[in-house]
């Protein structure tokens, strides 16, 4: 049994025909969709299964796919995408890149600025070995205005020292990980679990 409250699932088109009904039945509270990757990439299923979520009461998110380019461009992209970004959660996916040149920390760094100033907000940092192997042991004092989504599917939460904890923490992509692995009825997820109960899950989301 994974700590904090564990009702999050993150998707992609890569998960085909969603049921959000199926979800919210299950308790999932929120989902984070894939909207874009790199300059001008975008999810073709975003729009629609925002619509779905919506009308299943479940919480909002977005996040974006890094790829090695200009940040700035990256990340307006993914907020032309979004449109909306009352009470949906925004992140930074920052991993390797698997067909191509991967973000760079300066990259990140103005990827999280652009959205901080136009929304008015620090985005989500989704990473996992990747950030810890450019950081180490080092800090990056923009990138820890972020929250920190972890990516990691041992049994332990393993937090870069940039950051003083994980607010979401990725502990299984439905395959590997600890259990559980699938949501009852709904199928195999990418499963997050929340740093806290319920009701600031709720807060937190409408932040």
């Amino acid at each position: 049994m994974v700590i904090g409250s564990n009702v999050v699932v993150d998707i992609s088109h890569h998960n085909g025909s969603v049921s959000f009904g199926k979800l919210a039945a299950a308790g999932i509270v929120g989902v984070i969709q894939k909207a874009t990757q790199g300059q001008s990439g975008r999810d073709p299923t975003y729009n629609s299964n925002r619509k779905k979520a919506n009308a299943a009461g479940l919480l909002w998110g977005a996040y974006h796919f890094a790829t090695g380019s200009d940040g700035l461009k990256q990340a307006d992209n993914f907020l032309d995408a979004v449109e909306s970004f009352d009470s949906t959660v925004l992140v930074l996916d920052f991993e390797p890149n698997p067909t191509g040149p991967s973000m760079s920390l300066e990259e990140a760094r103005s990827f999280v600025t652009r959205i901080h100033d136009v929304t008015g907000r620090y985005p989500g940092f989704y990473s996992g070995h990747y950030i810890k192997q450019l950081l180490g042991t080092g800090s990056d004092p923009v990138l820890a205005k972020c929250w920190f989504w972890l990516a990691q599917y041992g049994p332990t939460p393993v937090v870069p020292p940039n950051w003083d904890k994980w607010t979401l923490w990725q502990y299984s992509d439905g395959a590997y990980g600890p259990e559980p692995h699938s949501v009852p009825g709904a199928g195999r997820f990418d499963r997050d679990t929340y740093n806290g109960d319920l009701a600031s899950l709720t807060a937190f989301w409408g932040t």
